[in-house]
């Protein structure tokens, strides 16, 4: 039976992370299908940027929101005009941030936004593909128009910040499709990479132009940049090929000098993959890309990208993931595993701060870590 009040992780202001109030233990009611949801009881979730993003944007309204965009879970309950799912299926997806995430026991989703998770997976291992996975395919895919099959691409991709969540998942797709793949990132993060079967890597703390023409490599067909994308837009421009695709999922503050890629007449393709979710626009797209992401997890042909455990899904624990994130420093995913067993409070009892006591304090309170210092320790194997 599906309890009235649920355990929910809420951050209801804008705090640093460190701080024990930013991300608290709380009961919820249980929402209720509406009738294109499932109700989803969630066993495991990953983190992700978008969450220490919508974190930092808080303002105004004492509600609790709600985060996660990544989870495992089990249909519980049906809205009227769902198709295709049962009470008792295991399902993967990442929801929409219109509406309440994965950092509570119960979870209402469309219907359309979800597929049954890979069975070989552990509940672990799967919660890490969801958002990455389909924002992988979506840029390769759909945004630069690459054929979506086993060995039909052709040609050459150079991917910055290949090690990150994003990164972890499209290197494999690219892979599979046929493309030979440059990965971009710390040289502390190559051999993360090579468990991925990458073998032409560059480290993006020095001149990406020389270390591909070190490589074999005058031009490359097609870049994706998984992080912003300014930095690293000259050597965009001088490595991308004529008629090339240039991919990005980041914003950038600053104007792009984009009329730098108009000679060759180049694509600059953007990628945001709740923009089908917030405009309503062929929401099904994304359930069936799960169901493919899916069936190639089960076949072996990707592996998952998870890197980093915890068990326990928590203020406490939760905390802590949004802290790695927040170093910028963290390779493949970070996931959590059921139960909910932080000490929740009731609403009418949440912890309230005076946000003025940090208004000059950046709102990244965590030092930096490099890989091996002991903390948040990343799994050898990304099986």
């Amino acid at each position: 039976m599906v309890p009235k009040l649920m355990h929910a992780v809420a951050a209801f202001q804008t705090l640093p992370i460190r701080d024990e109030a930013s991300l608290q233990d709380v009961w919820l009611p249980t929402p209720q299908p509406k009738p294109y949801d499932v109700l989803v009881k969630v066993l495991a979730i990953s983190v992700n940027p978008v969450d220490v993003r919508l974190r930092h944007a808080i303002r105004g309204h004492r509600r609790p929101h709600v985060f996660g965009y990544d989870a495992v879970g089990e249909v519980v309950a049906l809205g009227a005009e769902t198709r295709g799912f049962a009470v008792g299926d295991r399902v993967f997806y990442f929801g929409s941030t219109r509406r309440s995430g994965s950092y509570a026991e119960y979870q209402v989703v469309d219907y359309r936004l979800i597929a049954k998770a890979p069975q070989r997976l552990t509940n672990g291992q799967a919660a890490a593909i969801p958002m990455t996975g389909v924002t992988a395919w979506e840029l390769l895919f759909e945004r630069m128009g690459l054929p979506a099959a086993a060995g039909a691409a052709q040609g050459t991709i150079m991917v910055v910040n290949a090690a990150g969540g994003v990164g972890s998942i499209l290197i494999q797709l690219a892979q599979w499709a046929g493309l030979e793949v440059i990965g971009v990132a710390s040289r502390v993060n190559w051999p993360w990479l090579k468990k991925f079967g990458i073998e032409k890597l560059a480290d993006y703390h020095d001149d990406l132009t020389p270390q591909i023409q070190a490589l074999g490599y005058d031009m490359v067909d097609n870049i994706v940049n998984l992080y912003d994308p300014l930095p690293y837009f000259g050597a965009v421009a001088d490595l991308i090929a004529p008629m090339g695709h240039v991919g990005s999922i980041v914003a950038t503050t600053e104007a792009l000098p984009v009329a730098w890629l108009k000679n060759k007449s180049v694509s600059l393709d953007w990628e945001y993959v709740f923009s089908k979710s917030d405009y309503a626009y062929q929401m099904a797209t994304q359930g069936q890309i799960l169901q493919r992401l899916s069936a190639l997890l089960d076949a072996g042909a990707l592996r998952s990208t998870i890197a980093y455990k915890f068990h326990g899904i928590n203020a406490h624990n939760l905390r802590q993931a949004q802290a790695m994130l927040e170093t910028k420093n963290t390779i493949g995913k970070i996931t959590l595993q059921a139960p909910f067993d932080g000490p929740a409070v009731a609403l009418d009892d949440i912890v309230w701060k005076d946000p003025q006591s940090y208004a000059d304090e950046t709102l990244v309170a965590f030092p930096r870590r490099r890989l091996g210092d002991g903390v948040g320790r990343p799994d050898t194997d990304p099986s």
